[in-house]
């Protein structure tokens, strides 16, 4: 099991650490987002140390369809499989669930998904999917479940939290059994049980009132950033947080912006991802301490300035806005590539200095402070 202790609180907000079989995790903490096991736009990992990363997630999905999870087991799992040492989330294949709501059909066993590669018929149930994640020995092992669309029928979305928190007993007493193999990789694999109850925040806290009594190692909220508003999202937090386990590190899962990461941490939340970096990087968006930046402006045509003066990515280490903006005028990846490493490393420092204003009692005021301006277009 995990060993999480909270450092330090300032209101809600929390400084925390947590040790894996694959080392520490200082939080709160951003996953950076690797998909089918790498990172859009040509970061290796070796790019991931430099620019800070702390925890790779990966897509339990998508690796079980390309290249297979029985092959990434047989190559010694996915830390030799992309050589990162550093700790792996996985997430369960249940937000397929809600992406994938053309291609599937659920029922209590599980759910039965058409592959969008070659069209193969596909099962995943909570039994599946722990067998998928320790296959591939990820640190952390996401809970099946399902990921509701907001907004859902109340009705409906009653009756799925139900089968969800049964989902999550089998996804427990399963892992508990892998984790027991000697051929098992990683039988430290840790488990966090996923909060879900769409946009109701009495059946959000119901539903977490009885996950908390089943042993994982940490609770995400699941089901956010699918439809709600933001004001929405928060709502929810508040409500759920409260009756989390404050010994458990707490996960949002898919959020966000660097203001949604800043509210979040602000109402008690430890663990983030999202794609939002990547995809902003792909049309030259770019974040700053300034606020965000459109690198594709007619105005940056002559700008010889880094994207940030006082970051110390690769990108603004070597490269003017205007060159970056040619490179992604012209097409060439290595534009993207730059852009990506850009945004991640300012996510990675982002929480870095949370982290460091939680440590010196200053966050409130540095909450205040870039909830504004990181909210905004710097240009």
């Amino acid at each position: 099991m995990s060993s999480f202790e909270v450092i330090k609180t300032e209101g809600r907000a929390r400084r925390g650490r947590m040790q894996t079989v694959h080392g520490v995790i200082e939080t709160p903490v951003f996953m950076n987002v690797g998909t089918a096991a790498a990172i859009r736009g040509g970061a290796s990992t070796d790019d991931l140390r430099e620019i800070g990363c702390q925890v790779e997630l990966s897509n339990t999905y998508h690796l079980h369809i390309r290249p297979g999870d029985e092959i990434i087991c047989k190559l010694g799992g996915l830390h030799k499989f992309m050589n990162w040492d550093k700790p792996i989330l996985t997430d369960s294949g249940g937000f397929q669930v809600f992406s994938l709501a053309h291609r599937r059909k659920i029922r209590e066993e599980g759910v039965s998904f058409v592959s969008y590669i070659d069209g193969k018929k596909i099962f995943m149930g909570p039994e599946e999917s722990m067998r998928i994640q320790s296959h591939l020995a990820s640190t952390i092992a996401m809970a099946f479940d399902e990921c509701i669309a907001n907004p859902s029928p109340r009705e409906y979305v009653a009756r799925s939290i139900e089968r969800t928190t049964r989902w999550l007993e089998r996804c427990r007493a399963e892992m508990d059994v892998l984790n027991a193999k000697e051929d098992t990789i990683n039988r430290a694999q840790l488990l966090f049980g996923i909060n879900q109850g769409g946009v109701y925040p009495d059946l959000r806290v119901k539903h977490m009132r009885e996950i908390r009594d089943i042993p994982v190692d940490g609770y995400a909220i699941g089901g956010l950033s699918v439809g709600e508003t933001a004001e929405e999202m928060y709502g929810i937090i508040d409500a759920v947080e409260p009756h989390m386990p404050k010994d458990k590190p707490r996960y949002l899962m898919g959020v966000g912006t660097p203001v949604n990461i800043l509210e979040a941490v602000n109402l008690g939340v430890d663990f983030f991802d999202c794609v939002l970096p990547l995809r902003n990087a792909q049309h030259g968006n770019v974040f700053t301490w300034k606020g965000k930046l459109r690198l594709l402006a007619e105005k940056h045509k002559l700008d010889s300035l880094p994207i940030d003066e006082n970051c110390g990515c690769p990108a603004c280490r070597s490269y003017s806005r205007a060159y970056i903006r040619h490179l992604l005028k012209a097409d060439e990846r290595l534009g993207m590539r730059l852009c990506v490493l850009h945004n991640l490393y300012f996510y990675n420092e982002m929480t870095a200095r949370i982290r460091e204003s939680l440590e010196c009692g200053c966050f409130t005021e540095f909450y205040k402070k870039y909830r504004e301006i990181l909210g905004r277009f710097a240009d």
